[in-house]
């Protein structure tokens, strides 16, 4: 079945659709239900003008794209990067409505994006991109329509100025209108960490069934962001040995264990963990190489194809990122037995507790981090349970349960739902 044109072989979306695809052969679904499941229900494309900061103007393309509303609203991140085109958010999409499916989540999936660099353009500048992207897609989105969240490339801050410049357009203040932004504002205690949080939880539950514990691996996680900085710091906390991480500029390995704690000081300081000095150099290519028990890819998409994935040696690979691992590196990973969680699993903590933050707002009553916490924990320990469970009785590896899952919920809800007219 075609969709519309073949995307670039090896891209996010045609891995979307290549997963998409077998969750459905699985499932026994018509072309009709494979071809609404795989487009898109509405997309989103805009100019957004910039008046920088000397006085010249400059345009940038921005997107959304709402996957599946069948469930309930939309829900994705903005991502603000210079590969941003309409394909990889797309992908982002499909993901996301797969992601919120498998925790159970009444949301659909959803995915924006901006073509620009933050790193080119000063505080002001991105502002003032922000607001203008935000004015330019706000029939599209809201509390009960779509609610965005921060992703690659912005933050609190940025959520900040989209809720601001929804709100101020509405008349008043609407917190709902996204999630990921300033305690100050309406945030949610914990959803800084949750992604991280919830990697770690599923990597928990996935060595228990085979009698591991967290305090008896070591781990090397590629990327040392949002996501891997914090998922450093908590495994390390929970016993684990964090032997190497990298980011964009390099890494830094020590077979010992690294002094995480020194090494957020060091990256907070200088911008990377390049040249931290109790460590020895390591490149990224060479970390996904690396002899340890738990391999965290939490950079970007497609790090692992057939020809890395080849060179792994990591007994787990858990995938903070999205879209981490291509078809053929998944085909290879299972071929030497290595266990993949996949993201639409293993990094939607950051959904789950944007969910929390989204019923706190509608209600305007606040959880204690400790709550969070535990719902947390709770939610991603019962979803791993599912998948695994499906993964065994139907002898399927754990990506392929979780789009059954996933696949399966959202085309429940079509089915009930119906076809209108």
């Amino acid at each position: 079945m075609t969709v519309g044109p073949e995307p670039a072989l090896g891209s996010p979306l045609a891995t979307a659709h290549s997963q998409l695809a077998g969750a459905v052969q699985f499932l026994g679904y018509d072309d009709g239900l494979h071809r609404m499941l795989a487009t898109p229900r509405r997309e989103v494309h805009v100019a957004v003008p910039l008046r920088r900061d000397d006085g010249c103007t400059v345009l940038f393309h921005g997107y959304r794209v709402q996957h599946n509303v069948s469930r309930g609203p939309g829900k994705g991140g903005l991502r603000y990067a210079p590969s941003v085109d309409i394909d990889e958010v797309r992908a982002l999409a499909m993901w996301m409505t797969w992601k919120c499916a498998v925790v159970d989540l009444p949301y659909g999936g959803a995915k924006g994006g901006v073509t620009i660099d933050p790193r080119e353009h000063t505080d002001s500048e991105l502002e003032r991109v922000t607001r203008r992207y935000t004015s330019e897609i706000m029939p599209v989105v809201g509390p009960e329509r779509d609610i965005m969240a921060p992703d690659m490339g912005t933050d609190e801050r940025t959520m900040a100025w989209v809720m601001d410049t929804y709100s101020v357009n509405q008349g008043y203040t609407i917190p709902a209108v996204v999630t990921g932004k300033p305690i100050t504002v309406g945030g949610s205690l914990g959803r800084t960490t949750a992604t991280s949080a919830g990697v770690v939880h599923v990597t928990g539950a996935a060595l228990a069934e085979t009698g591991a514990d967290l305090a008896e691996v070591t781990v090397a996680i590629q990327g040392f962001g949002k996501v891997g900085a914090h998922a450093a710091a908590i495994f390390a906390a929970r016993g684990a040995r964090v032997v190497a991480v990298s980011d964009q500029f390099g890494g830094v390995h020590d077979p010992d264990g690294l002094d995480v704690r020194g090494l957020l000081e060091h990256a907070e300081r200088t911008g990377s963990v390049v040249g931290f000095e109790r460590a020895e150099p390591l490149a990224n290519d060479d970390l996904l190489a690396l002899d340890v028990d738990v391999l965290v890819p939490a950079a970007v998409g497609g790090v692992l194809d057939g020809e890395s994935a080849a060179r792994v040696r990591a007994r787990w690979v858990v995938e903070g990122a999205n879209g981490p691992t291509t078809a053929d590196g998944d085909r290879v990973l299972a071929e030497r037995g290595v266990t993949v969680v996949p993201d639409v699993l293993a990094n939607a903590g950051g959904v789950v507790v944007s969910y929390f933050e989204w019923v706190q707002a509608n209600q305007a009553y606040w959880w204690t981090a400790q709550e969070i916490g535990e719902k947390l924990e709770h939610r991603m320990q019962h979803a791993y349970d599912e998948v695994s469970t499906l993964a065994r009785r139907e002898g399927l590896s754990l990506r392929d349960a979780a789009l059954v899952i996933g696949v399966q919920r959202v085309a429940e809800a079509h089915q009930i739902r119906g076809l209108y007219p």
